[in-house]
This record gives structure tokens, C-alpha cells and sequence, in this order.
């Protein structure tokens, strides 16, 4: 059990800043989960046309993949919206932790739109995410958060959570 965590959320709440700053903080690997979608998906996505559970499948068993692989803890950096997307991943890691980044559907469209020239995913699928998004609040070796917070505020909560050791 190497109590790896995904930071997850709905597009915009901030997965990739909030990993990274974690990674760094702890000195420990960050897995981009974007970095592992097929060409297919990103295609699709790009095109606002959302993902189904089958074009996941291959995605979310390469994340399960390098998270049970992986000698020492890493963050890894993924929407797991649905509860049996979570499942998956944490059947292939013992132990994984989760951090929820929940935001409003108006501040994720606003952050969307935001990095519209530099990131695939558009405003087109916002509505989408919230409509597949099972909230994790509840689930065991979760933590939820407020995603409106500051990228060192929420880091923070983070790292003093991961020290309290794993939740129940």
C-alpha cells in the first residue's frame, strides 16, 4: 500500500495546478491523468463531444496501471467523476486518497472558458461533467475542498491532511 491520492474534480477546479503543487511540495511524482487519454478521446473532447464510460475504460486501467506499479507515492491528477471510476483506481492502489476540488458550475465555465487557447477541453462539456459528476463527499480517504481557494491554501489543507495519515 503506497496511499498514493487523485485530485479530481469537473473541468476548470484546478486537478493539474493543485497536483502540481502538491508534487512538489512532497516531494513526490505527479501523473497527469489529460497526458494519458488516446488521441481518440482528446479528438472527441476537442470537438465537444463527450466521453462515455467505454472510451474511459482504457484510460482509467492505464492510471490503475501506473498507480499499482508505482514504488513510492505519487498524486495523480484525475476527473473521477463516477464512483466506479474511483472503484477502479482504488482496486489498483490499496489505500489510494482522494481530494474533491468542488466549484460551482458558473466558476468552472468561467475557468474553462479562461484557458480556452492553451487547453483541449471546452466550455461545450462543463454542463456535461456536473451531469456525470457522483460526489465523492462521504467516501472513504476522501477529502473535499473548496476549489475557489488559493493553490498554497489548498495545497496546504492537503499536506496536513496526508500527515493526519489515511481518513476513514
Amino acid at each position: 500500500m503506497n496511499a498514493s491520492i487523485v485530485i479530481m474534480g469537473v473541468a476548470g477546479c484546478g486537478k493539474s495546478h493543485i497536483g502540481s503543487a502538491l508534487a512538489a511540495a512532497e516531494g513526490w511524482r505527479l501523473i497527469e491523468g489529460d497526458d494519458f487519454h488516446s488521441e481518440t478521446s482528446h479528438q472527441k473532447m476537442s470537438q465537444g463531444i463527450a466521453l462515455t464510460d467505454a472510451d474511459r475504460e482504457g484510460w482509467l486501467a492505464q492510471l490503475g496501471h501506473l498507480l499499482a506499479q508505482s514504488p513510492a507515492p505519487v498524486v495523480l491528477t484525475c476527473s473521477a467523476l463516477k464512483r466506479q471510476y474511483r472503484e477502479q483506481l482504488r482496486a489498483a492502489s490499496p489505500g489510494l486518497r482522494f481530494v474533491f476540488l468542488q466549484i460551482t458550475r458558473e466558476e468552472s465555465l468561467a475557468r474553462v472558458a479562461a484557458r480556452a487557447s492553451t487547453h483541449f477541453f471546452p466550455t461545450a462539456l462543463v454542463d456535461n461533467q456536473f451531469a456525470t459528476l457522483e460526489s465523492p463527499v462521504n467516501e472513504p480517504n476522501t477529502l473535499a475542498l473548496d476549489a475557489t481557494l488559493s493553490v498554497e491554501q489548498l495545497q496546504r489543507q492537503i499536506s496536513a491532511w496526508l500527515r493526519q495519515g489515511v481518513c476513514a
